[in-house]
């Protein structure tokens, strides 16, 4: 199993990134996938969670109205879109298969001016 997260970096805030997660291994379409995040000191965050087929998602109420999750099943890859970033947002981002404990080895994202 692989979960290669990508798409991490410095922005200011307000700004905007687009997380990507490339998985690899297993049957990706029959698994929910979620993004997670943790900063410093810390505690881990379930951010976003999607359905295997798309039609269901749920959101940290932290980011609800800013961050959507989606997924491509033919490609195999689950997004992470990010608008109106915050300092708060900054955190290492995890690709996550909750139903399994898989988890990448994360990309940052630093909000700051």
């Amino acid at each position: 199993v692989q979960l290669v997260e990508s798409g991490g970096g410095l922005v200011q805030p307000g700004g905007s990134l687009r997380l990507s997660c490339a998985a690899s291994g297993f049957t990706f379409s029959s698994y929910s996938m979620s993004w997670s995040r943790q900063a410093p000191g810390k505690e881990r965050e379930l951010v976003a969670t999607i359905a295997n087929f798309g039609g269901v998602t749920n959101y940290a109420e932290s980011v609800k109205g800013r961050f959507t999750i989606s997924r491509d099943n033919a490609k195999n890859t689950v997004y992470l879109q990010m608008n109106s970033l915050k300092p708060e947002d900054t955190a290492k981002y995890y690709c996550t298969v909750l139903a399994r404990g898989w988890r990448g080895q994360g990309t940052q994202v630093t909000v700051s001016s």
